[in-house]
């Protein structure tokens, strides 16, 4: 038997972490939450997820915090994140990939945005067409 991916949905939003994880489980990820980055990196240092979908603008620790946190504590590659933000302006993006992140969504997002990354990412195969 194959085990799941695991994914942490990192957003202050609930409605955001909920849309996130209805999409995430169809896909059979096991979904765990955090409300900021302090609580995502502690979740991390408990069982490090596959994925992390991050936002960018919380409180206690914002999403670049965590970013730059989990990338010296945990490494480069592992776990792979993916920022998820209304920070749409090109430098932006590029500070975020230049920290560490491998993927960069805008919000708000969909079904279709999503798995698009994830299969980018080599975590989903690309569905046939219906």
């Amino acid at each position: 038997m194959e085990v799941p991916q695991t994914c942490l949905v990192v957003d202050d939003s609930r409605v955001v972490r909920k849309a996130a994880r209805r999409i995430l489980e169809r896909h059979a990820f096991q979904v765990s939450e955090a409300e900021d980055g302090q609580q995502a990196l502690e979740s991390c240092r408990a069982s490090l997820p596959k994925l992390v979908l991050l936002d960018w603008n919380m409180p206690v620790m914002d999403g670049l915090e965590f970013l730059k946190a989990a990338r010296a504590e945990f490494g480069p590659d592992e776990p792979l994140i993916m920022l998820c933000t209304t920070e749409s302006e090109f430098d932006r993006i590029v500070t975020a990939l230049s920290a560490g992140a491998q993927e960069y969504i805008m919000k708000p997002f969909d079904d279709a945005i999503l798995t698009g990354k994830l299969v980018q990412l080599g975590l989903v195969a690309e569905e046939a067409e219906s």
